[in-house]
C-alpha cells in the first residue's frame, strides 16, 4: 500500500503540457529512437507530428525566439532551398518558443526580404508555436542550468519510419549551414538506398561512396579495365557514384 501511494505521488508530481506529454523530459532522443510526438499550432494550422507527414523524411529546426538575426537568416536560407528539400521527399518543421501570433508577423516580415539579392521567397513550411516549451522539453533542449529559452537550436533528422537519424546543435551566435544540412539528408538517404553504402568525409552528391564490405565480385571488378570500384587500402573501398543524386 505504501509503495502504491509513493508511485501515485510521483505520477502527480510530473507536469504535463495538456497533451499528455512530460514537459520535464531532459534527455535528447538518441539516433535510432522514435521521434517524440507532439500536437501544436503553427502558421500552417494544427500539426500532429510526425503523423501528418506520412512517409516523408522530416527535419525539425528549433529556435529560441522570433525576429532574432541569426535565426532569421537561417529560415531565409531554408526558404531558398525548400524546393531541394521537397525534391528529396523531406518536410521542414520550424519550432520557436514565441507565440503563434508572433510567428505570423515574423513570417510576413521575412517574406518581404530580398535576401542576398535572390528575391523574396514565400515560406511554405510551418512555424510551430512552442510557447510552453513542451516540444523543446521532449526533445531535450531545455538545459536545466541555462536561462529559459536559450540554446534551443537543435536540428533533428527523422526518417520515413519516424526514427531519429542525425542530430546537430548550434549555439545562439553561430548560424547553421543549410547546404551541410541538405548534404547530410542526401547522405542518409543514399545509405538507406543500399545498406552497403557508407558516406566518406566531405562527400558531396555524385562523388564515390564507400563500401561497408568487400566481396570476390568487387575484387574481380577492381582488376578489370574501367572498374566501378577502387580502393585506397583493403579497408577503404569505394564505388563510383553515377551522380543520380544531382538530378
Amino acid at each position: 500500500m505504501r509503495a502504491l501511494l509513493i508511485l501515485l505521488i510521483a505520477c502527480l508530481a510530473v507536469p504535463f503540457d495538456g497533451t499528455g506529454q512530460d514537459t520535464k523530459r531532459s534527455y535528447i532522443p538518441m539516433i535510432g529512437d522514435t521521434a517524440p510526438a507532439f500536437v501544436a499550432e503553427s502558421t500552417e494550422g494544427t500539426i500532429n507530428f510526425p503523423y501528418d507527414f506520412g512517409r516523408s523524411w522530416k527535419i525539425i529546426f528549433s529556435h529560441p525566439r522570433d525576429f532574432t538575426p541569426v535565426c532569421s537568416s537561417e529560415i531565409l536560407e531554408l526558404a531558398y532551398l525548400q524546393n531541394e528539400f521537397e525534391k528529396h521527399n523531406t518536410r521542414i518543421i520550424v519550432v520557436s518558443t514565441d507565440m503563434l501570433e508572433t510567428h505570423f508577423k515574423w513570417k510576413e516580415a521575412m517574406e518581404e526580404i530580398n535576401f542576398k539579392d535572390r528575391g523574396a521567397r514565400k515560406i511554405r513550411f510551418p512555424l510551430v508555436d512552442d510557447n510552453n516549451y513542451s516540444i523543446s522539453s521532449i526533445y531535450g533542449m531545455n538545459h536545466p542550468n541555462a536561462k529559459r529559452g536559450t540554446n534551443i537550436r537543435g536540428v533533428f533528422f527523422i526518417d520515413r519510419n519516424n526514427k531519429v537519424r542525425a542530430i546537430q546543435f548550434y549555439p545562439n551566435e553561430v548560424g547553421r549551414s543549410t547546404p551541410e544540412i541538405l548534404r547530410t539528408l542526401i547522405a542518409l538517404q543514399k545509405s538507406d538506398d543500399n545498406y552497403e553504402f557508407k558516406i566518406p568525409a566531405n562527400w558531396q552528391p555524385g562523388e564515390p561512396v564507400m563500401m561497408g564490405h568487400t566481396s570476390p565480385l568487387i575484387q574481380e571488378n577492381m582488376r578489370q579495365a574501367n572498374p566501378i570500384y577502387f580502393q585506397y587500402s583493403w579497408f577503404m573501398i569505394y564505388w563510383k557514384d553515377d551522380g543520380n543524386d544531382m538530378d
